[in-house]
């Protein structure tokens, strides 16, 4: 079976971040080839600011579609986005736009992640979200992943790298994450 997994980054959180760099050290393990996408010049003080937002989220689906334009998709029986933040808005909307079957990793994913998914999510996607997450409305993200019917794992304490101030306890978040992770990356 040929499998692929695309990591999707966040504004400043790189593919060798560690919520990214493990999840693509387990698709690997997993017998995905790896796709590591690149953002260039999002807006990095876009917090709490809608319109930067927006420009954040339309760069980054830009710039996806650039970097996937010569992927054929078609020969992978099995094809997963692991998306980080910024990240998710875009992996959802290109799997909306152009790859439906697409299943989605979404770590932090921001309210706008929602508005566009491709249809039939339940079983086809898993979200990881900080109870003190800055970034996110975090009732309205819980509310928005449960109408998708998107399993949301949230941890408390945990802010948009779902880390706390405790480097032990970090550990542990992210050991739990990764497990679920593999878990899905083996359906």
């Amino acid at each position: 079976m040929k499998k692929l997994a695309v990591i999707f980054p966040g504004i400043g959180y790189t593919c060798d971040r560690p919520l990214l760099y493990f999840g693509r050290k387990l698709a690997e393990a997993e017998g995905y080839e790896v796709l590591c996408l690149e953002f260039k010049n999002l807006p990095r003080n876009s917090r709490g600011n809608r319109s930067l937002m927006a420009e954040c989220a339309k760069g980054a689906m830009k710039q996806t579609k650039e970097q996937l334009s010569g992927v054929d998709f078609a020969s992978y029986d099995q094809v997963v986005f692991l998306a980080k933040s910024i990240g998710t808005i875009a992996a959802g909307r290109y799997a909306a736009d152009y790859l439906p079957t697409a299943r989605l990793v979404l770590y932090t994913p921001l309210e706008a992640t929602f508005e566009k998914l491709p249809h039939n999510h339940a079983g086809h996607a898993i979200a990881f979200l900080g109870e003190s997450d800055p970034w996110s409305d975090v009732a309205r993200v819980k509310h928005l992943a449960a109408n998708a019917k998107i399993p949301l794992y949230s941890y408390e304490d945990c802010n948009h790298s779902l880390e706390t101030g405790d480097a032990l306890k970090n550990i542990d978040i992210l050991k739990d994450v990764m497990e679920k992770t593999k878990q899905f990356l083996r359906k």
